[in-house]
């Protein structure tokens, strides 16, 4: 099958776009000493609540992430700030990455116990539609694995369950996947509060390389036969 019929530039450009644009709205804040002070104000209002709430500031936190794992417009972008700020780099990577497996969990049980109609109320049909033919439980554990680093993450934890994946071979091709992406989110949180482009620009370029370069490597891999695919 040739690889344009299995991949989908659209979607490709559609996450450089986004990447764009957050990065556009950083350089306003590192650039605008007002929008700066701003972001920080705020950032100190919502510590001072974490901090009179820790149990439930944590709570959101961690739900705020699974959510994100779960539906196409929800964005830990816009909390990384906060968690970095109110609880330091490790616990905000803690929170974020375990959110993301809650979240993969949580899609992964809809896709396998309520089936297709609800998860078409949750994700793309669009895009369920073009990896479905793609999807078995017999997906070699790297390919499962590139399959969660290159698609948006509410997409392959509903397919998996709706194909009834082996659990325990998703969940850690999950957690490997999202590591990156974590580590990568928490240290671009860090430079947005404390202003440091060297940081910004290095690690914001490397998450758009990996997250562009594991979308056009499976389009690659999936492009061989079936049987190879199968067969790992």
């Amino acid at each position: 099958m040739p690889e344009s019929s299995v991949g989908n530039p659209g979607l490709a450009w559609r996450r450089l776009l986004l990447l764009g644009l957050v990065a556009l709205l950083v350089v306003i804040a590192m650039f605008s000493r007002g929008a700066h002070a701003a972001l920080l104000g705020l950032l100190s209002s919502a510590q001072s609540l974490a901090v009179d709430h820790p149990i439930a500031a944590a709570v959101l936190a961690l739900l705020f992430a699974a959510a994100s794992a779960m539906l196409v417009f929800v964005s830990t972008a816009a909390i990384a700030p906060f968690l970095v700020y109110t609880w330091g780099p490790t616990v905000a990577l803690l929170l974020l990455w375990s959110g993301w497996l809650l979240g993969g969990a949580c899609s992964y049980a809809i896709g396998r116990f309520l089936g297709r109609p609800v998860v078409e109320r949750l994700a793309s049909p669009r895009l369920l539609e073009r990896y479905e033919q793609w999807i078995t439980a017999r997906m070699p554990f790297g390919l499962v694995v590139l399959f969660q680093l290159a698609l948006p993450s509410e997409i392959p934890g509903y397919l998996l369950g709706l194909v009834r994946y082996p659990f325990s071979r998703f969940l850690l091709a999950l957690g490997l996947a999202e590591l990156p992406y974590g580590l990568a989110t928490v240290l671009l949180g860090t430079g947005l509060v404390e202003r440091r482009l060297g940081l910004l620009i290095p690690v914001g370029a490397a998450a758009a390389l990996l997250s562009v370069g594991a979308f056009h490597l499976l389009h690659r891999r999936l492009a061989v036969p079936r049987v190879r695919i199968h067969e790992g």
